[in-house]
């Protein structure tokens, strides 16, 4: 099939204490492998669609047909959002970010403190399900914002640079309705890194 189920750069117990492995577990294996399994399906009597990028087909929501729209901009969203989450996740990595993108924050939201608190206000404030958004705008630079369900920063023509997953599938194991808790214990395992060097291809 077109669409595959990408493996994890780490066990599902690596994020522990912050995340707990049978969240993670099921999260990827499951409520992930659905997205893709429920995409390929869709699109198995769609070659023309089903050999395009996830970028190109997010890119372009109102050139799938209408019967599929729905299915296909829920399902490849939510392969797109997914695929992009775990690589942001890293227990003992960089505290902060470094270079360009650090000088980005600072000049965009004054402080590292400022960011995360605007951040954190855009991922409380999703009413229902919904992932929060660090993207970067070509015309403005780096912008907060947050998408309801499995929508993604694409058909926005926006660069997602750290999502934050707040269905309740994300966290609900562990921290059950507290998604504060769950936000603040989220930023200690932040790869910024992997943020940094989007970062870098966004804005070359």
């Amino acid at each position: 099939m077109p669409f595959e189920l990408p493996k994890l750069p780490y066990s599902y117990d690596a994020l522990e204490p912050y995340i707990d492995a049978r969240t993670m577990e099921i999260h990827h294996s499951k409520h992930h492998n659905a997205y893709v399994t429920n995409l390929n399906s869709t699109l198995k009597d769609y070659p023309e669609l089903s050999s395009k990028s996830l970028d190109a087909i997010l890119s372009n929501l109102n050139d799938i047909p209408v019967p599929i729209k729905a299915v296909v901009t829920n399902n490849a969203g939510g392969h797109f959002n997914h695929s992009l989450f775990w690589p942001l996740l890293k227990k003992n990595g960089k505290k902060e970010p470094e270079g360009k993108l650090k000088s980005a924050i600072k000049e965009k939201f004054n402080s590292l403190e400022s960011f995360k608190e605007e951040f954190t206000k855009a991922a409380m404030g999703r009413f229902g399900s919904g992932w929060a958004w660090l993207s970067f705008d070509k015309q403005v630079g780096l912008v907060i914002h947050s998408t309801a369900n499995q929508d993604t920063p694409l058909a926005d023509n926006l660069k997602p640079l750290l999502g934050l997953d707040v269905w309740e599938h994300a966290y609900y194991l562990l921290y059950q309705n507290r998604r504060a808790d769950y936000i603040s214990a989220w930023w200690n395992v932040v790869n910024w890194q992997e943020i940094e060097e989007s970062y870098q291809k966004a804005v070359d």
